[in-house]
Parts: C-alpha cells; sequence; structure tokens
C-alpha cells in the first residue's frame, strides 16, 4: 500500500469555521485516517496553518501536534510540499489570495462565497481552469445526515410531484453586550462581506439546484433587525449588514421555496434548520440529522375547529426516516471527496462555477430587497 502525504495549506484556521469544522473535525481525522484512491494508494494530509495572529497560529498548532505554521501567505504557497490550498478567511479577502493561489499552481478548496462578485468567481474559475488547477467550494448542507436521507426519499420517487420547499433556519445571536456574540462580528458589516443574505443564500443555492433544481426567480426582504451589536473587544458598533432574510425561491419544474433566514429569532422546532417537502404522494421534514416523512395514503384530514382542543398531535402522524449507514461529519466527507477529485479524477460538481451561482443567488436576493420586486436570476 502506498501512502502519499500533501501538504494543504489551511488560511484562516483561527477563525471558527476554518478551525472547528476544517481543521479538527476535517483535516485531522484525514491526517489520521488518509483517504484511499482507487489504485489503492492513501492520501495523507499535513495541515500548513496559515493566518495573521502568530500567537494563535503557534498555540493551535502546539495543541493538535503540528510542524508548520506561518503568517507569511507568499512563503506557504512557495512550499513544494503544499499542493492544495484552502481558504476561510473573511469574504473579502478570498479573491486575493486565491487567485496567489492558483498563480502558484496550487488546487484550491474555499469557503462560500468564493467571493463578492459573480464575475469575481467566474474569473477565479477562468483563471483555474487555464492554469490547470481543480477548485472546489464548500457545499457542507447537502452532506448533512437529515438532508441525506431528504435525497434518498427524492432519487426513490417517494413525493411524486414535488410541489413546495418550507425552510426555516436561524436562531438568537447575542447581541455581544451582555452575553458573548455566538458568529464574528464582522458578518454584521457590510463593508467587510458580511450579511444573512450572502452567508445562507448561497448554501440555498446549491442545496435547491442539487435536490430540486435550478433557480429561476427570487422574491427576498433583506433586513437589519438589531442595528447596534458589540464586537469581540466589547466595543460598540453600528450593525450595516441584514441578520434576517425572507425569501421566495422559483425554481424549475414549478416547484417553490420559501426560506426564512435569521440571527434574530428563537428557536421552537426540533433542529436549527428545517426543510418540508411536499409532494402530490407525500411529504417529509428534513432538519441536520433526522427526517421524518407522511406518506399520501396514510395522511390524516385536518377540520378547522377552533372551538375544540387537539385531540390527535400532529407530530405523532409522522414516521421516521432510518439512518441506513453511518454519516461522518459532512465538511470531513466533503474534503474525501475533493482529494479524490484532484488525485483520481472523480467528478465534483461544486466548483467555482457552482459557487458564482450562489453570489448570483445572493445578488438577486439583495436586488430583489432594494428593489421591492421580483428578479430573475440568469444561469451562471
Amino acid at each position: 500500500m502506498a501512502v502519499r502525504t500533501i501538504g494543504v495549506a489551511v488560511n484562516g484556521v483561527t477563525g471558527r469555521m476554518g478551525y472547528r469544522q476544517h481543521l479538527v473535525r476535517s483535516l485531522l481525522p484525514l491526517r489520521d485516517e488518509g483517504v484511499r484512491l482507487q489504485d489503492g494508494t492513501v492520501l495523507k494530509v499535513e495541515p500548513v496553518l496559515v493566518g495573521r495572529n502568530a500567537d494563535k497560529l503557534k498555540e493551535i498548532a502546539e495543541r493538535h501536534d503540528l510542524a508548520h505554521w506561518t503568517t507569511d501567505l507568499d512563503a506557504a504557497l512557495a512550499d513544494p510540499s503544499v499542493e492544495i490550498y484552502f481558504d476561510s478567511q473573511v469574504t473579502s479577502k478570498h479573491v486575493e489570495s486565491i487567485t496567489k493561489a492558483i498563480d502558484a499552481g496550487k488546487h484550491i478548496y474555499t469557503e462560500k462565497p468564493v467571493s463578492e462578485t459573480v464575475e469575481e468567481a467566474l474569473q477565479l474559475a477562468r483563471l483555474a481552469d487555464a492554469k490547470g488547477v481543480k477548485h472546489g467550494v464548500v457545499a457542507d448542507k447537502l452532506y448533512l445526515p437529515g438532508i441525506r436521507k431528504l435525497k434518498r426519499l427524492i432519487d426513490g420517487g417517494f413525493f411524486g410531484r414535488i410541489l413546495s420547499v418550507r425552510g426555516e433556519f436561524g436562531y438568537w445571536v447575542f447581541e455581544g453586550d451582555w452575553q458573548p456574540a455566538q458568529r464574528p462580528s464582522w458578518n454584521y458589516r457590510t463593508e467587510d462581506g458580511g450579511g444573512i443574505v450572502s452567508d445562507m443564500f448561497c448554501h440555498w443555492s446549491y442545496l435547491l439546484h442539487d435536490l430540486f433544481g435550478r433557480v429561476e426567480a427570487v422574491t427576498a426582504k433583506a433586513v437589519t433587525h438589531v442595528p447596534k451589536r458589540w464586537d469581540e473587544q466589547g466595543v460598540e458598533y453600528a450593525a450595516t449588514a441584514d441578520d434576517a432574510a425572507y425569501g421566495i425561491f422559483e425554481i424549475e419544474n414549478g416547484v417553490i421555496a420559501q426560506i426564512n433566514s435569521s440571527w434574530c429569532v428563537r428557536v421552537r422546532r426540533d433542529e436549527l434548520v428545517e426543510f418540508q417537502v411536499d409532494g402530490t404522494e407525500g411529504s417529509a421534514v428534513a432538519g441536520l440529522r433526522e427526517c421524518f416523512v407522511q406518506p399520501r395514503a396514510v395522511t390524516p384530514k385536518p377540520v378547522w375547529n377552533p372551538d375544540l382542543p387537539v385531540t390527535h398531535p400532529f407530530r405523532d402522524q409522522w414516521q421516521q426516516v432510518p439512518d441506513n449507514e453511518d454519516f461522518d461529519n459532512g465538511f470531513k466527507v466533503q474534503w474525501a471527496e475533493f482529494l479524490r477529485h484532484v488525485y483520481q479524477g472523480t467528478p465534483f460538481p461544486h466548483d467555482f462555477r457552482a459557487g458564482a451561482r450562489g453570489v448570483a443567488l445572493a445578488a438577486a436576493g439583495l436586488q430583489s430587497s432594494s428593489e421591492g420586486r421580483r428578479v430573475e436570476i440568469a444561469d451562471v
């Protein structure tokens, strides 16, 4: 069995996503377990930590027994042992750093949004293709156990003709004054690439596209419910970015999706994100981990009567979808898929052009909100 070790420059590892999901839950396990290719070769990754704060990088490296870290991105990209560049910086930093990595001949994997504009994303795709390097964008929601069970139902024809999708995502993010916020302050500043539309519509783009079809038009309302917040140093700042968005997405084949996205909502549902899919032959509700169904043949006949209490709890009328497989961390699973794409040529649909679709949907959502109208979306 041949073992090949490849360096992965991880830029933005001191951030929440870069550290927890990508380093700790994905790359470190893949360093130990490896990824087996079709020819029997086992790929093992060796993270090289990149960032601006030397003290934080050193502390993370020591905590996880990592030999290599640097505050010099150019030096990391000049290292011939580094074959893949990963970017989880703030969105406004992506294009400059990714362009450098492409010029250095590195394969690119990045958090979404890949860029702030559609043209920038497409330009990165053209540059990467011209250089002959592979490129990918994180699409983690598709790898959630609940969504994978939902995909199994779709592929098996459970729904018949799909009619509509209803999504609820969000939770209360503390303002930062009397309790620390659960999200970084840049998320709430437009000038730093923040905003829930830019963040979450990219997710809804690939999720809707891969499960139900291409999004053809959007009608959205983006708002800033909480105009004042406190940053990581306890300093008050103006929240200039939208913190909630209410969207209607028109999908090819007539499917209508309605998704509420909010960092200003208190959770009274089973999971932080849930999608209800209704079809002619049945319905399903999928969350992060679980999925429940109600087939047409056993659908009850509710009768509206506000004068009497409900005698049959509606939740009890749904059946839980079994796991039928072991679900690994979704970020880790997609990392393994990208590595196989780079080193054995297996398909990987979540490239920069797919990322550009997400940026296009976010841009259309913001345009719809500002102009108060439905916006059609050109295919990219």
